[in-house]
């Protein structure tokens, strides 16, 4: 069970950020500036966790007199190449939240995290063009109510499609396609490195790629030291820290087909936000909507944990 709320807490943790990013431009704060206070909190955190790592492992072998296995796998002989490909899967991260922070600009928080969840059809898609594969008709019927949900969560069938910002829309579903390329490329990038250390190079590549873009000027012109470092504070330790932490005690555990069901608890966490603290109008019509995108997310998952008890259970 501690697994279980483990990876539900994470999921939970990104439904958060759009709100503090709404408040934060609110308080007449830049994209670059936003997104720049979160990495720098998250790079800080990340390598406080490594060091903290390392520090605990060095106590093990002290008491033990020898190199444990577990020391083994959680002190890794990271080479520049591994560390290279890390830094490259942690770029898209920062190519999501660039998108998905700027959409907020023209379109509601609501209506972003629902874009933005369209990444769990768009994920398929991509694979299934790369194995050149077809989608099985369990995931065409889980694309089917995926997007009636996401037409209803949206609010186009009472308001119509005129009224949404199209710039908006194009930013959000960009932010659900880069998110997409990094949950293909993050499982792939060197996953025998023990998750600390894989986090902290990810985020530094995010960091590094976000200073190319935009030069970090509020760490030198002493505007992190007011409302933006609260932001930035609660941005970092909400996205940049706290999930890929808890993903990393859960996720093993529970496997990643059940990750994935409950990692849709970021949708409902973000939509009530949105509604509660921004007073954003979401009708009922909206809330059935969700309720179908969050139906289309988690059967599939369901039904593969379900097939995969069966196997077991047959081979017993």
């Amino acid at each position: 069970m501690k697994y279980l709320v483990s990876v539900l807490m994470g999921a939970m943790s990104y439904g958060v950020l759009s709100t503090i990013v709404v408040l934060a431009y609110g308080e007449g704060y830049q994209l670059g500036e936003v997104v720049g206070s979160q990495l720098v909190t998250g790079f800080i955190l990340s390598w406080l966790l490594v060091l903290y790592t390392k520090l605990r492992e060095k106590r093990k072998q002290g008491r033990s007199g020898s190199v444990s296995t577990a020391a083994i796998k959680i002190s890794p002989k990271l080479t520049w190449k591994h560390r290279l490909l890390l830094m490259l899967a942690g770029a898209p991260t920062v190519v999501t939240g660039l998108l998905y922070y700027q959409s907020l600009r023209y379109i509601p928080a609501s209506f972003a995290i629902i874009l933005l969840f369209q990444f769990t059809w768009i994920s398929v898609l991509i694979q299934a063009i790369s194995k050149r594969q077809r989608p099985s008709k369990v995931m065409l019927w889980t694309l089917l109510v995926l997007l009636g949900g996401t037409l209803l969560a949206a609010g186009v069938m009472e308001q119509g499609a005129a009224t949404f910002n199209l710039l908006g829309i194009l930013l959000g579903l960009l932010s659900a396609v880069s998110y997409s390329m990094f949950i293909i490329f993050s499982g792939k990038a060197v996953p025998t490195v023990h998750p600390a250390y894989r986090s902290a190079w990810m985020v530094t590549g995010g960091l590094i790629l976000l200073c190319i873009l935009f030069p970090p000027y509020f760490l030198f012109n002493g505007l992190l030291w007011g409302p933006l470092l609260v932001f930035g504070l609660l941005l970092g330790f909400f996205g940049a820290f706290i999930p890929p932490v808890l993903f990393a005690i859960g996720v093993p555990h529970i496997g990643e087909d059940m990750a994935g069901v409950l990692g849709a608890a970021e949708l409902p966490v973000a939509v009530l936000l949105s509604s509660f603290v921004l007073h954003e109008q979401v009708s009922e019509l909206q809330w059935l909507g969700v309720g179908l995108i969050l139906l289309g997310v988690i059967v599939p998952e369901l039904h593969k944990v379900m097939r995969l008890g069966i196997r077991r259970l047959g081979t017993r």
